[in-house]
């Protein structure tokens, strides 16, 4: 038969019945402000990141579109002069714009992929739906 009474008092009891209320009180407003500036820490990790990823996405698409762009300008030129000869100069633009679309499509995948990586703040959003509700501001809903 065991109950809660034969147990030995734990430390957090020991303490809620020796200390004063406002001493109690000035541990809980330490304690939820410690954890919220480590909230907020761990947010701006994530949001720093999560922009890092960002900004080399952004970085890669940057770059290949003004690669694609001078390639396509000095071989579209190249090509279409050298298809005319075979196929005539109207039929070897149609080829030309073909190969560079399907180019434009792999290097548009390619840069979407390495966006979609971006996990945004995953652990923030975890530890948040940690704090008691108790602690959490107003809504309009709970007024």
């Amino acid at each position: 038969m065991s109950s809660s009474a034969n147990l030995p008092p734990t430390e957090a009891h020991v303490k809620a019945e020796t200390l004063p209320l406002g001493e109690l009180l000035g541990d809980l407003t330490r304690d939820v402000s410690t954890l919220m500036r480590q909230e907020v820490e761990l947010a701006k990790a994530e949001l720093k990141e999560s922009a890092t990823k960002a900004g080399k996405g952004a970085g890669m698409l940057g770059g290949a579109a003004y690669a694609g762009h001078i390639t396509v300008l000095f071989l579209s030129i190249a090509l279409w002069w050298a298809l005319g000869q075979l196929v005539g100069l109207g039929w070897s633009a149609v080829i030309v714009a073909v190969i560079w679309g399907i180019i434009a499509a792999v290097l548009a995948t390619l840069g979407r992929k390495e966006l979609n990586t971006i996990k945004g703040m995953p652990r923030t959003a975890e530890t948040v739906k940690e704090i008691p509700p108790a602690l959490k501001p107003n809504t309009e809903e709970s007024r």
